[in-house]
Order: C-alpha cells, then sequence, then structure tokens
C-alpha cells in the first residue's frame, strides 16, 4: 500500500465532531499501551503523526487520521486503564459503544492485542461485543518482534483460544518495529474498505 497523504484530522467527543465526508473508516480498539499509535504510525510509514505515550489512558476522544483522502484510521480511548475515574471510564465506554453501534462509515475495527501475553478480560468482553453486534474484527497481535520463531506458535495458539476465534477469523501478527504483518494487514482494510491499494 502507497500512503501519497496522511495527517491528522480531530479528536472527537461526539458525533457532531465526526467527519461528514463519508470516507470508510477503520477503528483501532485495545487496552491503554498496547500500542495502537505506533501500529498506525508503522501502517502509514510515518515516525509521529499518532502521538505515541508512555502514559497509559491519554488518549481520550476519537482521534481521527485521513488516509490518502480516501479512509480514515479512528483510534479509540484505550480501555482497562485503572487511574480513570468511573464516571469517565462509563462516559467513554457510552461514546465507544455509540460509534461502533451507529456509525455507518466504520467497515472494521482492529482489536489490537500484545501478542506476548493471554488477552486479557476486558480484550475478550471488547471481541465479544463487537461479534455480538456484527461489527466485523480483526484480531491484531502486536510485538511479534519479541517472541523468538520457535514459541510463536505458542502465543498465537493463546490469542486464538482467548478470544475464542474461529480458523477463518482475521488475525495478523504485527511488529511496528520491523514492519511484520503491514502488508498483509493493509490487504484486509482494503477489502474492508473497498479501496484500491
Amino acid at each position: 500500500m502507497k500512503i501519497t497523504n496522511a495527517e491528522f484530522i480531530i479528536s472527537a467527543v461526539g458525533s457532531a465532531q465526526y467527519p461528514d465526508d463519508g470516507f470508510p473508516e477503520i477503528g483501532l480498539a485495545g487496552r491503554s499501551n498496547v500500542g495502537k499509535s505506533s501500529l498506525i504510525n508503522r501502517m502509514i510509514m510515518r515516525k509521529n503523526l499518532a502521538r505515541t505515550s508512555s502514559q497509559p489512558g491519554k488518549t481520550q476522544q476519537l482521534n481521527y487520521y485521513r488516509i490518502n483522502d480516501n479512509m480514515y484510521f479512528v483510534d479509540v480511548p484505550g480501555y482497562g486503564y485503572a487511574k480513570v475515574s468511573k464516571t469517565q471510564r462509563a462516559a467513554w465506554g457510552r461514546m465507544i459503544e455509540a460509534y461502533f453501534q451507529e456509525r455507518e462509515t466504520l467497515r472494521l475495527v482492529l482489536l489490537v492485542v500484545d501478542l506476548r501475553h493471554a488477552p486479557t478480560a476486558d480484550d475478550c468482553m471488547m471481541h465479544d461485543w463487537l461479534t455480538h453486534y456484527g461489527v466485523p474484527v480483526c484480531v491484531v497481535a502486536t510485538k511479534a518482534d519479541k517472541i523468538s520463531r520457535n514459541h510463536l506458535p505458542k502465543h498465537v495458539k493463546q490469542v486464538r483460544t482467548t478470544l475464542g476465534l474461529s480458523s477463518d477469523a482475521p488475525f495478523v501478527m504485527f511488529s511496528a518495529e520491523t514492519g511484520q504483518g503491514r502488508e498483509e494487514l493493509w490487504d484486509i482494510i482494503n477489502q474492508h474498505a473497498s479501496v484500491n491499494s
């Protein structure tokens, strides 16, 4: 996938702020600090478009990134971060649920997990919720470069089993460091977004 243009558009806190140009949207969900920003930056081959932070829970809005003037990546607030107040967590939850359920231009959600560890209860809940509501989802297991080749099958099985993935469910091993999985993930995204690479 050749990226000719990528830019940050808006941090939206509600539907009134979402772009209205009708471009397909690819949502990114995952627990705080799982590496969604790093994934976005590697996918578009830019170092700092999506701001990475060592402070979990920093993304508190839906961050829209327009890619090639024909689609958006939408980074949603990370979940599972304990230092956020219950009130704020509930507000995020309502915003994210409404976005996933009601946004007609949403084509696919990338559920980002860490391949080194078993998915958390929050990861499982998010996956179950998305599949229950019929939202297309692709599991992206990051940090693939941190695991030796001999141990990869065990870790892949752990993620698949914990999330209850079927054998044909979209699943990509990814590394923001090396770029592993980038082209495979773009293929899946383009299939859902109906955008030619």
